[in-house]
């Protein structure tokens, strides 16, 4: 029985899941890849386009996830304990889901059994990016459709 058919997501605490639930559970729509704004009074975070200059905006992968850490310092390698108050991750990210304990969206892979099912929703940020190094003001890159 696959992962998926398995529904593990539903049955198995976040800090029991194996290494490789874990990471399944990202759906690879590359949201935490963009660059944030965040209001230190209120919490708000603001979303820009810019992404990392790692990440493959064809793919929606970093290009050396074993290293990202130490490439990009800023760079968070997401844990139980950012889980905590996970306000800071995109309202769609299955950790945050999860960690608030809400259900996966029905076009999150592990549902649809689709990797494409999260571009084919309008989830994916391919096409819709700067890289880092050829951007001017964050503030001039502010969005609204995360």
């Amino acid at each position: 029985m696959s992962e998926n058919q398995s529904n593990f997501w539903k049955k198995t605490p976040l800090d029991r899941m194996s290494r490789r639930q874990w990471e399944s559970l990202c759906d690879g729509c590359a949201k935490c890849c963009l660059q944030k704004l965040e209001d230190e009074e209120t919490r708000e975070i603001f979303f820009t386009n810019i992404v990392c200059d790692l990440l493959d905006t064809d793919t929606c992968r970093c290009t050396d996830y074993a290293n990202r850490s130490v490439r990009v310092p800023t760079c968070v390698t997401l844990s139980l304990s950012d889980l905590k108050d996970p306000y800071w991750l995109p309202e769609t990210c299955a950790y945050r889901l999860l960690a608030e304990n809400k259900n996966l969206p029905q076009w999150h892979p592990l549902v649809s059994g689709d990797p494409d099912s999260v571009e084919a929703a309008g989830h994916s940020i391919r096409g819709r990016t700067v890289p880092e190094a050829e951007a001017d003001d964050w503030e001039h890159h502010l969005i609204d459709w995360i």
